[in-house]
């Protein structure tokens, strides 16, 4: 299913269980696994200088620094270096988003894995909301293939694997995501959950949705679940559907731990489909906060049928 991901990580304690995941999951699909790490600047374009991503200060950028930084991180994932070597090593300087993304178009990433955050408070991405890191938000907006955000220690490994969910609103930007889920379901013979929250806090200011206008909005929803995605599933009959109500995130979160989900598999931001200005929408980002187990972004599949060809 896959054959070249790629860890973006800074080396810092916060990358760790993101380390770990990318590490087994390279070792189950035998893919080769790019561990990649970006010296960021401190001003916009060319400079002598970089962010020491563990210290925050600035340092001359040069070829010596390169192999400080590099011996660094062998030394930080030693051990799952000598579990599995099929492991290419980089350093580069620039903005950490951008090359990011330069580096998933030239090496033909088929998975992205990432930290929720990096920093245990990152001003720049304070929200009303919660806390997802600046470099994770602007890969997720533009990543042509899905993006694995790991925020917590892992309960499970990869040879264990029994239940995804994927989450919908039934907008088209959602397909993806559900194409995704699928294939790893089928890849992993897992049970693949398929969930939808009516949310009840979209209705009009003042206004208190009777329960006949609630479960209108659930029958309505089971159909949309047939219609949409259970004629899809090719054969694959191990599914179950679920519709609940309430506040999406909150009920997604408590479905994952009712039913013991282990990975989780949302559009980017379910608003509108594929756009780069579109940052992680509010649904999700409070999933990746607050999940227990990993949370697969997928957006940017500007073409379904392209999807379709990647998961073949």
């Amino acid at each position: 299913m896959f054959k070249n991901i790629l860890f973006a990580t800074t080396g810092k304690p916060d990358c760790d269980d993101a380390a770990s995941y990318a590490f087994d999951m390279a070792m189950k699909y035998n893919a080769k696994l790019f561990l990649f790490h970006v010296h960021g600047t401190p001003s916009r374009g060319y400079s002598h200088y970089v962010i020491d991503a563990k210290t925050g200060e600035k340092e001359v950028y040069g070829e010596e620094y390169d192999k400080v930084i590099m011996e660094e991180i062998s030394q930080t994932y030693v051990d799952l270096l000598d579990q599995y070597g099929n492991v290419q090593i980089e350093c580069i300087i620039g903005s950490p988003s951008t090359e990011i993304l330069r580096k998933v178009k030239k090496d033909k990433i088929d998975l992205i894995i990432m930290g929720a955050h990096t920093k245990t408070k990152d001003a720049k991405a304070l929200r009303y909301r919660n806390v997802t890191g600046a470099t994770l938000q602007k890969v997720a907006k533009s990543a042509r293939c899905p993006l694995l955000i790991i925020s917590r220690p892992l309960s499970k490994n990869l040879w264990d694997l029994k239940n995804i969910l994927f989450g919908t609103d039934f907008t088209k930007s959602s397909m993806p995501a559900f194409r995704f889920a699928l294939k790893f379901a089928k890849e992993n013979k897992c049970k693949l959950h398929l969930f939808h929250s009516v949310d009840i806090t979209s209705q009009q200011f003042g206004k208190i949705p009777s329960q006949i206008e609630v479960e209108q909005k659930v029958d309505e929803a089971k159909a949309k679940m047939q219609d949409i995605y259970t004629n899809e599933m090719d054969g694959f009959t191990d599914f179950k559907t679920a519709i609940w109500e309430g506040i999406p995130y909150m009920e997604i979160l408590k479905y994952a731990r009712e039913n013991d989900i282990d990975l989780i598999s949302m559009a980017h931001h379910t608003g509108s489909i594929f756009k780069e200005k579109e940052m992680l929408g509010s649904t999700i980002e409070e999933v990746v906060i607050r999940s227990m187990c990993p949370v697969a972004s997928v957006n940017r599949m500007d073409v379904l049928a392209s999807y379709d060809a990647f998961l073949a």
